[in-house]
């Protein structure tokens, strides 16, 4: 098969040291066959999914965000539950958030917030597994591998980029769960070609660059043509015995690779030099509002899936400080991501979703950790799966509509229960995807994605 060399690159997100995305080495296909492989791209369309030109950007708030403190705030509970911000009207009326999310409150319309998402964990790798995989499979912090694909993996898996010499599944700037790196976001027995792509280097450094889009010294795009119309000769005589499909497969990652390297559209959709400076601005200059920014360009070139890393949410202690440095960020990046898609008429093609592995706590602790009462500052919150939050708008996804309710306290639902595996079927039901969808494991037989395959209606009605 062809082997692009594009220069050295750092260690990969699988852990593995290889010369970059572009070389599509045969060893994690094996691993699915890669004669199922050559057919996957196709399976939502022949099950009748509706095939459609959507992209997802999902905000993954690594460590566990509060719903109390953020989206499903409780001002009437007492002190202790209802913590230290107070909520503020939106411009839907019904609908409080976080004062420290005043831009988001000028936007609400254009995304709802699922209120009543549950796994029931309080563990941070039990709970990542299942908000990205959409699967328990007994993982946990003392298991903590992966034991099935990412969502992002079986995206990339059945639909592939949107546009020719894009990507079709990327993470900004890196991708880890709970420090697992791909972690919970990679291909597991799909195999590494699914995992995402890396841009690894921050997109609000000056002279921001991918290093995987550099050929190798002395390497021309001519010269990669020239090799790779060699690889084809060389290839007749085992592809006309071939029955498998695998070729067909190698095939198509091979004029991937060679779009991706030699193309222009991924040099100039990581180009985020050619924003207008005012809405680099508005979108925050820093890594959290940067890497949101390079996520639309690359959805907007043809990406089908991309991720963005917001890490650091695990407040055991000092609460106030933290959210109070974290929520404006936050509130910057999605207010501006929203807006801007809609000025970009791309809103109804661009599903966004910001979520996190669990929340915290409804009842703050001490702020002890162990020790004196607020020796670590405020209170904060611990781990908590009952009751969790999930933005969602964009992509065919109604704004300004809440789904799900919790009980006064906040601790568990008190309507309209909903899993992660609902999250994900409404993220397939976006994409064109059949709920249904089976892959095969590492025993060659077939498994279903999602446990409950239904779709949030209410967000489409």
């Amino acid at each position: 098969m062809l082997r692009l060399d594009a220069g050295l690159a750092p260690q990969y997100c699988d852990g593995m040291k290889r010369r970059s995305f572009v070389q599509l080495g045969v060893a994690g296909m094996g691993a699915a066959g890669l004669s199922q492989l050559a057919r996957a791209k196709d399976n939502s369309a022949q099950a009748g999914a509706p095939k459609k030109n959507t992209s997802v950007i999902l905000m993954w708030l690594d460590g566990g965000p509060g719903h109390m403190d953020m989206y499903d705030m409780k001002p009437s509970a007492p002190a202790e539950y209802r913590g230290i911000w107070s909520p503020i009207p939106t411009n839907v009326p019904g609908f409080e958030i976080t004062e420290l999310f005043p831009r988001q409150a000028q936007v609400a319309d254009k995304f709802s917030m699922v209120r009543s998402l549950h796994h029931d964990t309080g563990d941070h790798f039990a709970g990542g597994h299942r908000m990205l995989t959409a699967k328990d499979m007994g993982v946990t912090g003392a298991n903590n591998a992966g034991k099935f694909p990412g969502i992002g993996a079986i995206v990339a898996k059945e639909l592939g980029s949107r546009q020719r010499g894009m990507p079709a599944y990327i993470s900004v700037p890196n991708c880890h769960s709970i420090g697992l790196v791909p972690g919970y976001f990679g291909g597991n027995f799909l195999g590494v070609q699914y995992d995402p792509f890396m841009t690894h280097n921050d997109p609000n450094t000056p002279n921001f660059q991918i290093p995987n889009l550099s050929l190798a010294s002395g390497l021309s795009v001519s010269r990669l043509e020239d090799r790779r119309h060699l690889n084809s000769q060389l290839d007749r005589i085992p592809r006309a015995v071939d029955r498998s499909g695998t070729f067909a497969a190698l095939d198509r990652f091979d004029e991937e690779a060679f779009d991706f390297v030699s193309g222009p559209a991924a040099r100039k959709a990581f180009d985020i030099n050619q924003e207008d400076p005012k809405l680099r601005d508005q979108y925050g200059r820093h890594s959290w509002g940067q890497s949101t920014l390079l996520a639309r360009r690359l959805v907007e070139a043809g990406s089908t899936f991309v991720t963005v890393q917001l890490s650091g949410w695990d407040h055991h202690w000092d609460l106030k400080a933290g959210m109070e440095n974290y929520l404006p960020l936050v509130d910057n990046a999605v207010a501006s991501l929203f807006s801007d898609l809609d000025q970009r008429g791309l809103l109804e093609t661009t599903l966004v979703v910001l979520c996190g592995e669990f929340s915290r706590t409804p009842r703050m602790n001490d702020g002890g950790n162990g020790g004196a009462p607020m020796s670590k500052g405020t209170p904060g919150r611990d781990h908590w799966g009952n009751s969790m939050f999930c933005l969602m708008g964009g992509g065919g996804v109604k704004g300004g509509r809440i789904i799900g309710s919790t009980d006064r306290l906040g601790t568990a639902p008190a309507s309209r229960p909903v899993t992660p595996s609902n999250i994900h079927a409404t993220i397939y039901k976006v994409l064109g995807i059949d709920p249904t969808l089976h892959i095969l494991d590492h025993a060659g037989r077939p498994t279903p994605t999602l446990d409950d395959p239904t779709p949030i209606a209410e967000l489409f009605a």
